[in-house]
């Protein structure tokens, strides 16, 4: 696996997607902001490979916000290089995922939100993105928008996903995200995370699977 992290360090980039499941958007918006995020395409933000937690490595809690929030996502790695990429043709540049989780210092993305600023610091920070170990998509059996995936914090159950609910689906995002990047080989796309979202507090521990298989363990410090 740190092999697998060496190579997605290389010239790699980190591209997330906001408010892609609507129970996650009731949960963090009131209905006057909800009226407003009718979001016609995906919502893009980038994250840093400083942000990226490198194998057996815990997640620290920074001290320049209150309240950091765990954000289950399944994550994509683009296989090959593409640009402009045709939304039916969207299958070819992927084959491997993982979940993972988006790190995000919710005080501060308040403060951001209220005054319409970039996202970055709430969201892009130093090690504020833990991604497991991928696996094959072939060999769950199932397509990308037919999976379930979830995450245990502390042995309890917090977070329950599954990619049929996505708003904007995997190829949609890709072909969309492709017009305005280049898509390379080892590149990593947050897909979105569904409703449950909550603050994480040092001495949690997460765990996060995709079916029944875990591919995410991560100590809070």
């Amino acid at each position: 696996m740190e092999r697998d992290f060496i190579n997605i360090l290389g010239n790699m980039k980190i591209l997330a997607v906001g408010m892609n499941y609507h129970a996650h958007i009731d949960e963090l918006h009131n209905k006057e902001e909800q009226n407003s995020l009718n979001n016609v395409q995906p919502v893009l933000f980038s994250k840093f490979d400083s942000s990226i937690i490198q194998p057996g490595k815990p997640f620290f809690v920074p001290d320049f916000a209150e309240r950091f929030d765990y954000e289950t996502e399944i994550v994509v790695k683009i296989a090959h290089v593409g640009k402009d990429i045709s939304e039916r043709f969207a299958h070819r540049y992927y084959n491997e995922i993982t979940v993972g989780i988006d790190f995000t210092a919710r005080d501060l993305q308040n403060v951001t939100r209220e005054k319409g600023l970039p996202w970055e610091c709430c969201k892009s920070f130093d090690n504020s993105a833990a991604i497991g170990k991928f696996i094959k998509i072939e060999d769950l059996g199932s397509s990308i928008q037919d999976i379930h995936f979830h995450m245990d914090m502390n042995g309890e159950r917090k977070q329950d996903g599954y990619t049929g609910d996505m708003i904007h689906t995997v190829d949609q995002i890709i072909a969309y995200a492709s017009k305005f990047f280049t898509l390379k080989t080892g590149d990593l796309i947050f897909t979105g995370t569904p409703v449950g979202v909550g603050q994480v507090k040092e001495g949690d521990v997460i765990e996060a699977y995709i079916e029944d298989k875990k591919l995410l363990n991560l100590r809070i410090k």
